[in-house]
């Protein structure tokens, strides 16, 4: 089964799809981390983050893979260098370019075949996995998505930096050519806003065991 999960940046994504992952025994596939590692491997090759066929070609040399539930980039463990504020300016920019993406969607395919899956990101449920059981998109303004982010300690930027932060990179997502931040028609809207994190797992969890075949609970 794909639980799909879509969604602005700092809505919580990531905290409820691990939370639904970890109760349910499903594996957690974060695709924004995908994109932030390529970026990194930009950055620290000291490549021109503009620079479009050589980000192309970086991402091309990524190899991706999950070991015991944790995100390794050529053979190393992922770390949380990813979510630097200089990771975060270009991020969206170079997910932004559809070779990348197309990159990037072949790995969590590849990643995900014939598992039971939490995945979230931007497009999971409309381009990343059409097909998936369960369809799921979280929102929240951005004054309370700013909050949340501010609070999660990975930022070294002011709250008003943070959310023209925010905010660019919504208008980016909502932009892009391909892959771009939309609710599929199919999927089941939620907003956080005043829903604590266990109470979207729950309705999350609710909307599962919907999609649930009775002879595989039985199991």
């Amino acid at each position: 089964m794909v639980v799909a999960i879509d969604g602005p940046a700092g809505v919580g994504k990531s905290t409820i799809a691990a939370c639904v992952a970890r109760r349910t025994r499903f594996l957690y596939i974060n695709s924004g981390s995908f994109y932030r590692c390529i970026t990194k491997q930009v950055l620290d090759t000291g490549t021109d983050p503009e620079n479009r066929d050589d980000i192309i070609r970086i991402a091309s040399a990524c190899e991706f893979e999950m070991r015991k539930h944790k995100l390794y980039l050529n053979g190393r463990r992922v770390g949380k260098d990813i979510h630097s504020d200089e990771v975060d300016r270009w991020v969206a920019a170079h997910s932004s370019i559809p070779e990348v993406r197309e990159i990037v969607n072949r790995s969590l395919r590849r990643i995900a075949a014939d598992l039971d899956i939490v995945m979230e990101g931007r497009d999971i449920s409309t381009v990343v996995f059409p097909q998936a059981e369960v369809k799921i998109f979280l929102d929240a303004p951005l004054r309370i998505r700013t909050h949340r982010r501010l609070h999660q300690g990975v930022s070294d930027l002011t709250e008003e930096e943070l959310s023209k932060s925010l905010s660019a990179r919504d208008r980016v997502d909502i932009n892009k050519p391909t892959g771009r931040l939309e609710m599929a028609r199919d999927a089941q809207y939620i907003d956080t806003t005043d829903l604590t994190i266990e109470r979207v797992c729950d309705r999350v969890i609710a909307e599962i065991h919907k999609k649930v075949d009775p002879t595989r609970r039985q199991q």
